[in-house]
């Protein structure tokens, strides 16, 4: 049978970085590719303690269907947090469960973008924002990211151009650069996006996991109209696959109606155990570990990277997250260095992951400190040094 595919999976945005891993199942492999929490900090212990409490009290309940927004008691956990943390005056009404920030990049395809819309990306962008989006068929258009956050003279003349309907940005230790917007910054994008009546798309995965400096307001702080994406992949554990959507009422009813359509609900259980998890630990503390042994792992790369690499690469110092990027001189090639790097036992990713139907980034790679202890990360570094 020929089969007959819709004309979105023609060219398809595949994830480059899936294809890496697979270089990475060798067990000899030392891998900075994958952008991943690190296990050893995952709440074991405490998350059986939190199933078999949710069990015992309403076995029947959490293993029926449940709201398409997501349980209650966890949205209101989601408000009451931004309240206290960064002033953001919203109720569970702004809040919609999402499997992963992942799904909010689709659910946000799904209800905003037609076949041609303009979307502005940073450059580079994360790769899973430009595949899930890309699957909508949209026009990208990318504005380069400067040490202090997206250039401004260009993100303003960038939106007027014909069809621009958002803006995707990740202002908190930015994936893939690992880099982060001053707050004047954060105060000039919000205008300008004001300015040009277009949506602003904040994704902020990494925003607890500052190690360095101080916490800065959200990009929704300065314009109301902001969709703001959160997940608990990398502050509790990835595989829960819970994440939220937080935006003004009428965008969390569209959201939520192309969510029913699709899957119904997150999974109930695992929203109900990690309620329970969240009222019954200190989430702060828990934080405070993840953070702490980020920074000494980020420290231990770059400074293995300043006693090793050759002068010429440039590489970002990131105050929090998970990433580092490089950037070779000129005429180097991250995927030829990629190839040979393999060869050598240690796996990074090349940075045209991080560019709409891969064109660009060809000088630049990603490493991640997240999942490695300080030897490794010493000899992983040495490794690619010689390369």
């Amino acid at each position: 049978m020929k089969y007959r595919f819709a004309d979105r999976m023609d060219k398809p945005h595949r994830s480059f970085v899936t294809e890496i891993l697979k270089v990475t199942e060798d067990p000899e492999m030392i891998s900075f590719a994958g952008g991943l929490p690190n296990p050893r900090f995952f709440p074991v212990e405490e998350i059986v303690d939190a199933t078999a409490k949710v069990m015992a009290r309403d076995g029947q309940g959490i293993l029926q269907y449940s709201t398409t927004q997501g349980y209650l008691p966890l949205r209101d956990y989601i408000a009451r947090r931004y309240r206290e943390k960064k002033g953001l005056q919203l109720s569970a009404e702004n809040i919609l469960i999402t499997n992963g920030s992942q799904q909010g990049f689709d659910l946000i395809g799904k209800v905003f973008l037609n076949k041609g819309d303009g979307i502005l990306l940073e450059r580079p962008a994360y790769h899973g924002a430009i595949q899930a989006f890309g699957m909508y068929q949209p026009t990208f258009e990318t504005v380069p990211l400067l040490e202090d956050g997206i250039d401004p003279e260009l993100l303003d003349s960038s939106c007027r151009i014909a069809g621009m309907k958002l803006l995707y940005t990740v202002p908190n230790f930015q994936n893939p650069s690992g880099l982060t917007y001053s707050d004047a910054r954060r105060g000039e994008v919000a205008r300008i996006l004001g300015r040009h009546d277009l949506m602003l798309v904040e994704d902020d995965p990494y925003g607890e996991l500052r190690f360095r400096g101080e916490h800065l307001p959200t990009l929704r702080s300065y314009l109301d109209s902001t969709l703001l994406l959160g997940t608990f992949s990398k502050t509790v554990a990835p595989g829960l696959r819970l994440g939220w959507a937080c935006a003004e009422r009428q965008v969390i009813e569209q959201l939520t109606y192309g969510k029913q359509a699709t899957d119904f609900h997150s999974n109930n259980f695992a929203q109900r155990v990690l309620h329970q998890y969240l009222i019954d630990n200190d989430v702060d503390a828990h934080i405070a570990v993840l953070t702490a042994a980020y920074k000494e792992q980020a420290e231990r790369m770059l400074s293995a990277i300043a006693a090793h690499f050759p002068p010429e690469i440039r590489y970002t110092r990131p105050e929090g997250g998970m990433f580092i990027f490089a950037t070779l001189p000129d005429g180097l090639s991250a995927l030829k260095l990629f190839d040979l790097a393999a060869r050598e036992k240690v796996a990074f990713v090349p940075g045209q992951a991080f560019h709409p139907y891969g064109v660009g980034g060809d000088d630049c790679l990603r490493l991640s400190y997240s999942t490695s202890d300080g030897e490794t990360i010493a000899e992983g570094i040495r490794r690619l040094a010689r390369v």
